[in-house]
């Protein structure tokens, strides 16, 4: 069983920043693919970012260039700095690790003046 507890939302102004921070439980984190899902009130959860094992990412079109998603095996954390952040950006964030379905509790992101 895999436990991923997320942390580091908040509000924020626009064009302001945040980092979000997944730890995971268990000792395969570094072997598995994780990403960064959000959703937004009245909207389907979507994919933000996703990294490979090997460190290789990807992004959803709207958030290219603003955030970056990293991570540090030996602390079993995965990251995802925001930067530029937008009013559209406001949603709870969810970290996942596909191999097994495993998802954090969430956190919320607010962006706002």
């Amino acid at each position: 069983q895999v436990q991923l507890v997320e942390s580091g939302g908040g509000l924020a102004q626009p064009g302001g920043s945040l980092r979000l921070s997944c730890v995971a439980s268990g000792s395969s984190f570094s072997v598995h693919n994780m990403a960064w899902y959000r959703q937004a009130p009245g909207k389907q959860r979507e994919l933000v970012a996703v990294i490979s094992k090997e460190g290789y990412a990807q992004y959803t079109d709207s958030v290219v260039g603003r955030f970056t998603i990293f991570r540090d095996n030996p602390q079993r954390t995965v990251y995802l700095q925001m930067n530029s952040l937008k009013p559209e950006d406001s949603a709870v964030y969810y970290c996942h690790q596909p191999v097994g379905a495993y998802w954090g509790q969430g956190t919320q992101v607010t962006v706002s003046s």
